[in-house]
């Protein structure tokens, strides 16, 4: 069986799906791998490199498509490129069904198996393929990273003879894969943190990490039984609006992560609370591309709302396409192994196994 990835777009996106120690274990457990030419040259990674493992480089897209048993990519195909995709190929990424509901239809109606990873369970032997965690928190770092460059003060503490300057402090909304990666890296680089987040169960969390875990009165626990957020009731939202409106008023940094799966993100931060925020203060949107956590949020935008800048970004993860290719790349090959019977050298479809059965689009 043959396993193939098409160069993406990289204008929208420079990660790969299958890294060069990936493409080795797929040899190793049987599977001949064929890539496009210049597949990985923008991370560095030339296509010698890939030769010498025994991957074919294939000039034409249309040949390595139609010889391909297994597709694997991170989001979906060009429409030009899609319409070549043949009855029993198996399409694997992250695939966005509720934003991409036609097209992955249209797949699905040419009996093309698509598998989008983002549906995983969240279940102990589905961690190792969990590329929303993997991905998440290369994100909740750069998140961090990126806002302290425009922040135009210091973030530790420092005591000098002319004086002492503060720590700067950062608020983390959303305690989820991101939003503790956010936390951990604000901490290491000295700033205060404070978090919050719907699901009680991240108290012990943040604090565990050096952050304050605010939360409102008579707080109820938002959590589905996956492990996820779920909406709020509007007494809630309405207390937690009040809390986080004054606690605005003091926060020098935030970094917003809180999505809802398969539904448009939550609006959090509304734009009377931006504007009491101090000049200078910083927002980074992390659920941008889902519509944003602020009510100003543009994506691909910086927003400078009368002196406070909000950015939210399509893909933040293309700012670390190497580290974020190198964890997918492994996501993806962990998924592949557990679909594929090596004895019988083809993919097997076992509803019973509930990572395939959740994953697969019917």
């Amino acid at each position: 069986m043959n396993i193939i990835s098409l160069s993406e777009n990289q204008k929208n996106e420079k990660r790969i799906a299958i890294t060069p120690e990936t493409a080795k274990k797929y040899i190793s457990i049987g599977l001949e791998v064929s890539l496009c030419e210049s597949y990985a040259n923008h991370l560095g990674i030339k296509d010698e490199e890939y030769k010498e493992l025994g991957v074919s480089i294939v000039k034409d897209e249309k040949e390595i498509i139609n010889n391909a048993d297994i597709i694997v990519q991170l989001g979906l195909l060009s429409d030009d490129k899609s319409s070549l995709l043949k009855e029993n190929q198996t399409f694997i990424g992250v695939l966005n069904p509720y934003e991409n509901k036609d097209k992955i239809n249209n797949l699905v109606k040419r009996n093309i198996n698509t598998f989008s990873l983002e549906l995983l369970p969240r279940i102990t032997r589905a961690q190792s393929m969990d590329i929303l965690s993997s991905q998440a928190n290369l994100a909740g770092y750069k998140a961090v990273v990126e806002s302290f460059a425009y922040f135009e003060k210091a973030v530790p503490m420092m005591m000098t003879a002319a004086g002492t300057i503060p720590a700067a402090k950062v608020l983390v909304v959303g305690a989820g894969v991101a939003g503790l990666q956010a936390i951990a890296t604000a901490k290491r680089m000295g700033a205060i943190v404070f978090a919050t987040d719907v699901r009680m169960a991240s108290k012990e969390q943040v604090e565990s990490l050096g952050g304050k875990f605010l939360t409102v009165e008579g707080a109820e626990n938002l959590e589905t039984e996956g492990g996820y957020a779920k909406e709020a009731s509007e007494d809630f939202k309405k207390k937690q609006e009040e809390l986080l409106s004054e606690t605005l008023k003091k926060i020098d940094i935030v970094i917003c992560t809180a999505l809802i799966p398969g539904k448009k993100a939550p609006i959090i931060i509304k734009e009377d609370m931006i504007n009491n925020m101090n000049s200078g203060s910083i927002i980074y949107d992390l659920a941008a591309i889902q519509g944003g956590n602020t009510a100003l949020t543009k994506v691909d935008e910086i927003v400078d709302r009368k002196g406070v800048k909000i950015l939210g970004e399509s893909n933040i993860l293309n700012k670390l396409p190497s580290s974020a290719s190198n964890l997918y790349a492994k996501n993806v090959f962990n998924f592949v192994s557990n679909l594929y019977d090596k004895e019988k050298k083809e993919i097997n479809l076992n509803f019973q196994d509930e990572i395939i059965e959740k994953t697969l689009i019917k």
